[in-house]
């Protein structure tokens, strides 16, 4: 008789590291449906909603990042550090995982690091080009290293990495609809050109602006855009665009169905997370990144370069997209050849299969192998 398999995954704090995890979850769970799993995230973060929509169980830990502005603050970050380390513990007693997972993320950190220092195998998950605080500092404990992109070894003891890509969400893949019904399921109609606009689940200041500045140039331009403007920004932007006559524009704050959004869209524009990249690898789609510059390490502007370098997207800077990137995007879409080349070159970087590959270590891990 089989042993009971008991996993540990935490991390968090975004959906490029809920994503992943949910997706790892969900491999394990198809080759082992009796599988225990338990979440381990940071209080007040999105996975601790995002991880039990998904149908798992999640405990809460206090941590926090440091305050490099208020270095006083971090009298209490301190304090917070040291009790999710002894709640990490009493989970991870209380619920005797054969083996833990990391994401990357806050609560990684002192789940990974009570694991390891209780004698069970840890594996890590790097989304990135550039490898997250966390993850470096786990490195040592990890026995694999799951990542995305090649060169890790400038970050991680290469005998222990594997290259897998990014799990990503299945439903984009699943996906059957038509371009045609994809392009009317938002009102617009198939015979144009597509631009899809997207920011994030909260939204981009930057890509915001960069669509109302150039309202005249959206009007003339015989394409249509959808445009997810982010929760965080949908009322400015309705408040700023009323009266307006723009039928080739579907504004919304946030698309459920990225499976028919991806399908309608000639091109995208995005920032340059690690799994929406990853997303764009596994289905081919043309895109143009404007990385964020509000990230740790500035590290989706190393994502976006892995891409351009290799002609697999196109890469804007934040700081000069309100004043070309709808041009750009209007000069690319309109290009065949540019967009025929684009996907044909984002679609050799694709990893696929990189949940059931991570699944399959996790178990292994778990069995002693």
């Amino acid at each position: 008789m089989e042993k009971e398999l008991r996993v540990i995954i935490s991390g968090g704090g975004t959906g490029g590291h809920i994503f992943p995890a949910v997706s790892i979850a969900n491999a394990i769970k198809a080759m082992h449906p009796d599988a225990k799993i338990l979440f381990v995230g940071a209080l007040g973060r999105m996975e601790m909603q995002r991880v039990p929509a998904a149908g798992y169980e999640i405990k809460g830990l206090p941590i926090c990042g440091f305050d490099r502005k208020n270095l006083l603050k971090n009298v209490k970050v301190l304090y917070k550090i040291w009790k999710s380390q002894r709640m990490a513990k009493k989970i991870i007693k209380d619920f005797r995982p054969q083996v833990a997972v990391g994401v990357g993320g806050y609560a990684s950190g002192p789940t990974l690091n009570k694991a390891a220092a209780m004698g069970i195998p840890c594996l890590i998950q790097e989304q990135n080009s550039y490898a997250g605080v966390t993850n470096k500092l786990l490195a040592k404990k990890a026995e694999k290293i799951c990542v995305a992109y090649e060169g890790m070894e400038r970050f991680f003891p290469a005998e222990k990495i594997i290259l897998t890509g990014n799990p990503v969400r299945q439903a984009l893949l699943e996906t059957t609809i038509t371009r045609e019904d994809a392009i009317r399921s938002f009102g617009l109609a198939p015979e144009k050109k597509t631009i899809l606009l997207v920011g994030g689940s909260l939204g981009a200041r930057t890509i915001n602006e960069s669509m109302l500045r150039h309202l005249d140039l959206i009007k003339e331009s015989g394409l249509q855009f959808i445009w997810q403007t982010g929760k965080y920004y949908s009322a400015e932007i309705s408040e700023r665009l009323k009266g307006q006559d723009l039928p080739n524009l579907k504004v919304t704050d946030f698309i459920t169905d990225m499976g028919s959004a991806y399908r309608a869209a000639d091109l995208v524009i995005s920032r340059a997370g690690a799994s929406s990249i990853s997303e764009f690898c596994l289905i081919g789609k043309p895109v143009i990144l404007v990385p964020s510059p509000n990230v740790a390490e500035d590290h989706q502007t190393k994502n976006a370069l892995a891409l351009s370098t290799r002609g697999a997207a196109i890469y804007i800077k934040d700081a000069e997209a309100p004043d070309i990137l709808l041009q750009t995007a209007i000069e690319t879409v309109n290009d065949a050849d540019k967009l025929k080349s684009l996907s044909e070159n984002v679609l050799k970087l694709a990893l696929p299969d990189s949940a059931n590959i991570i699944a399959k270590e996790v178990i292994n891990l778990a069995n002693g192998i």
